[in-house]
């Protein structure tokens, strides 16, 4: 039996569209068939150059699937069996630096990847741009009963992403159920799930900020828990800070959370943040340019700035655990997606550069 695999060619260049043979999964591994995967902004950066990724492999870390084979002894070491659905967790930290060794493996310095490797080798399904995916048993987090797969891998990679930022805030101390004012910058997945997040921890004014006019795209950060989305495009800079600064008795907002990943967006969340706000900083992923910015702020202002790349496993797990807990946004989240079939890839590329979706998911 065979199935098909988009093939990432180097940047620029249209993927192709293979047909590779599926073979058992070798000890401490397992097969999956797709559910959904998705198209994250990191591999768009990668396809557009702005991240390195070496041609003629699959790309994609956002892979949705159900468990089709697997060992029995990695069936007990697990708690996975055949017909589970799962998301695959890309990341293989090394255990070993002093990142991993003081808890924070979601920066090892010597971090691995699952979906590294040609797909000239076998089993050749490395990544999540495909029909099936092989993956090690110990990076699948089981997606519980009575919560849609489909819906789940809407926010696979961005609610993590999210999350992780949020829990090094809290290290720092940040007690988010003590901010009364939060800002999202952007309305991207992760800005999206954001948005959520901090509706359900209580946040009484969670405002979204995006840089263009998109109604669809208000209603649902509305849908989400935003309380009042502004566009630069049509509010400004100066009539959205002094509204915030208005609703905050002159203060400033409490939390900004950058998700936009465009490096004019830090001036502005700089701005808009009070004496000892906390700026979270997850959205500049890619070498996008510089911006300057106003350092003397960040000193009398006293501000927290921290910043969030990657995610750890447990952040997957927290991010199931939040969607089981709030099952009341599941037909909102659901509503975010746009799927295309795995050889449709290219289309899919085409239209989530061109920002036409909110997530752009492959399926089977």
């Amino acid at each position: 039996m065979k199935a098909k695999a988009a093939v990432f060619m180097g940047a620029n260049n249209p993927f192709e569209i293979r047909e590779y043979e599926l073979i058992p999964p070798k000890p401490g591994y397992a097969k999956m068939s797709l559910i959904a995967s998705g198209v994250c902004g990191t591999d768009i950066h990668i396809h557009s150059g702005r991240l390195g990724g070496a041609p003629n492999t699959m790309i994609g870390h956002e892979f949705v699937g159900r468990i089709e084979e697997i060992s029995e002894e990695d069936s007990k070491k697990y708690g996975l069996k055949v017909g589970d659905a799962v998301i695959s967790d890309i990341a293989v930290p090394c255990c070993k630096c002093l990142l991993c060794e003081t808890g924070d493996d979601a920066n090892c310095v010597n971090m691995a990847v699952t979906s590294a490797g040609s797909v000239d080798d076998a089993p050749h399904f490395h990544g999540g741009y495909g029909e099936y995916s092989y993956a090690p048993a110990g990076n699948l987090i089981k997606i519980p009963e009575g919560v849609d797969p489909k819906m789940t891998a809407i926010f696979a990679c961005p609610a993590p992403t999210a999350i992780h930022g949020f829990s090094l805030a809290e290290k720092a101390g940040v007690d988010i159920k003590t901010i009364k004012t939060a800002v999202v910058q952007g309305l991207g997945p992760v800005g999206c799930f954001a948005i959520a997040y901090l509706a359900s921890a209580g946040v009484e004014n969670v405002i979204a900020v995006s840089g263009g006019v998109d109604a669809q795209k208000e209603a649902l950060a509305k849908d989400l828990g935003a309380t009042k989305v502004y566009s630069l495009k049509n509010d400004g800079e100066e009539k959205i800070a002094g509204e915030i600064k208005d609703m905050t008795n002159g203060l400033g907002a409490d939390l900004v959370y950058e998700a936009s990943g465009n490096p004019k967006a830090i001036p502005f969340g700089m701005d808009i943040l009070r004496n000892r706000g906390v700026y979270v900083v997850p959205g500049q992923y890619s070498d996008s340019g510089a911006v300057e910015i106003r350092p003397q702020i960040i000193t009398f202002k006293a501000l927290h700035i921290i910043g969030s790349s990657q995610y750890s496993f447990c952040d997957v797990e927290g991010y199931v655990d939040f969607l089981a807990k709030n099952p009341a946004l599941h037909e909102k989240i659901a509503a975010l997606a746009t799927c295309y079939k795995v050889e449709d890839v290219n289309k899919a590329f085409e239209d989530a550069k061109a920002r036409k979706n909110i997530k752009t998911l492959l399926v089977k």
